[in-house]
């Protein structure tokens, strides 16, 4: 498996997906596939979530991982649909330590000194900055990162495709995490590559 940072350092968003109906996974995969965005974050927020990991990683040049992982039950559901990486919306201890025993890329949540901190004793630098807007956007994550130099960031929550070159031009964030490029419902194939292709044109 590719370590943590590689895959943020794929492209620079990464789709946060809420699949609804297995049968858009595949198509919303191939759509973002080909119009650049390899790295796709499928959340355990439906009950068709880790089917959808499967179908998605059926597509050729996709790297799908789970998010909003919140406890080591669903850690082990998700490594065993295949997962290549493992978002989480915040840190425990208890799910930091099983994501390091398994190995796995590990994006942990968080939103102050004392979540990285906790994150740093487990062995871990690099992290999902949520929710972003509502944690102080930028200015919070620049002073953030400040006294914690060694660490890298995807910040999500609230960012769109105008705001995410001003986080991206942030040296410590390596990706975003971006809802926008799969608008909910019946997925528009050709949107959604168009959509693809912008944000992976986005600059550092």
């Amino acid at each position: 498996m590719a370590p943590i940072e590689t895959i943020m350092r794929t492209a620079p968003v990464i789709p946060v997906l809420v699949i609804d109906d297995l049968a858009h996974a595949e198509p919303i995969a191939r759509a973002l596939v080909a119009g650049g965005l390899r790295v796709l974050e499928v959340t355990l927020r439906t009950a068709c979530a880790l089917d959808a990991i499967r179908a998605m990683k059926r597509v050729e040049g996709a790297i799908v991982g789970a998010g909003t992982v919140t406890n080591p039950d669903e850690l082990d559901a998700a490594i065993a649909a295949g997962s290549e990486f493992i978002v989480a919306p915040g840190l425990t201890e208890r799910l930091g330590r099983a994501a390091v025993a398994s190995g796995v890329p590990f994006l942990p949540g968080i939103a102050n000194a004392g979540d990285i901190m906790r994150g740093l004793d487990l062995g871990l630098n690099h992290f999902k900055f949520f929710p972003a807007m509502a944690s102080g956007g930028l200015p919070a994550l620049k002073a953030l990162a400040a006294p914690f130099a060694q660490c890298r960031f995807c910040p999500t929550g609230g960012i769109t495709e105008a705001t995410a070159p001003e986080w991206l031009a942030f040296e410590p964030v390596l990706c975003v995490g971006g809802s926008w490029v799969v608008p909910k419902g019946p997925p528009d194939v050709p949107a959604i590559e168009t959509a693809a292709r912008a944000a992976s044109a986005l600059a550092q």
